[in-house]
């Protein structure tokens, strides 16, 4: 057959076959719907709860790390507009993820005391995912890398992000192209060790809220960021109080301190120089 017949022919049975897709095969509904496989024998009602209430939450966290990657790409070739788009898409992610605690909050402390034994040593603290986007938002930490030694994707995606700028970091290398005196310590440093508060940063970003109107895609760009940071914690806050009326003060599945471990984690900044300006606007 002549190529210009066999390719004729190729094009015409694509789309054919896109013309008969149905809705449940272009999402995979099949899979997706027959992921939900519940351990506890025997059934326990609230289990299925449970399962779709992480998987959802991960397929956000799939979506939220897309939309991190893109902001943080855009960024670095200093296309500013876009990637704020980006952000807000993450707002109402961290939004959505946010509000599902509400339903697993309908489960009640006896109600996962029937299904706790089944989960055995699993944890939301395993989420590869949420620990992209904690190294995204700049939280980098070597050990969390190394939680993931047994998936070797997990483990080379996480040793991959913790050696590459996070968004805030590209963020500064923007700002220093464009001409702000962002301490040179922090364009070119190494990337795997999380983001300490620099008084020189907070100085720039002084300037910057000190006269918005002169600086205010920066200005605009801070903003956005102090938001994604807020939902974060909300988000943290949320997770903790329903941990706390449901297990109370027990240790995590994983292994961790629980309610413990997640309190501390409030205690952490992605940015803290955009916090510690807010100090120094009109003193």
């Amino acid at each position: 057959m002549p190529d210009d017949d066999r390719r004729e022919l190729e094009a015409g049975i694509e789309t054919d076959f896109r013309q008969q897709m149905s809705y449940g095969d272009y999402l995979c509904l099949d899979q997706l719907l027959s992921a939900q496989r519940p351990q506890s024998d025997p059934p326990q009602h609230d289990e299925l709860l449970f399962i779709i209430q992480h998987q959802t939450s991960e397929l956000w966290l799939k979506l939220m790390v897309h939309e991190l990657r893109s902001a943080r790409s855009l960024l670095a070739s200093d296309e500013l507009a876009p990637a704020l788009k980006r952000l807000a898409r993450v707002k109402h992610i961290q939004h959505t993820l946010t509000d599902q605690w509400s339903v697993l909050a309908t489960m009640t402390p006896s109600e996962y005391a029937e299904i706790r034994p089944f989960l055995a040593t699993s944890s939301g603290f395993q989420s590869a995912q949420y620990r992209e986007v904690e190294f995204l938002l700049g939280n980098k930490d070597a050990d969390m890398v190394r939680v993931h030694e047994h998936d070797t994707t997990a483990h080379d995606e996480l040793a991959t992000l913790l050696a590459e700028p996070s968004l805030y970091d590209e963020f500064l290398r923007h700002l220093a192209r464009g001409g702000y005196d962002v301490p040179a310590e922090l364009v070119e440093r190494d990337w795997s060790v999380k983001h300490r508060l620099h008084p020189g940063l907070v100085d720039v970003f002084a300037g910057v809220y000190n006269a918005p109107e002169q600086h205010w895609g920066v200005y605009e760009t801070c903003e956005e960021l102090v938001d994604l940071e807020d939902n974060f914690q909300e988000w943290r806050f949320r997770h903790l109080q329903v941990v706390q009326r449901t297990i109370g003060h027990k240790t995590g599945t994983g292994g961790s301190s629980g309610v413990s471990f997640l309190r501390r984690a409030l205690d952490i900044s992605f940015f803290p120089e955009l916090y510690e300006v807010r100090t120094r606007i009109g003193g």
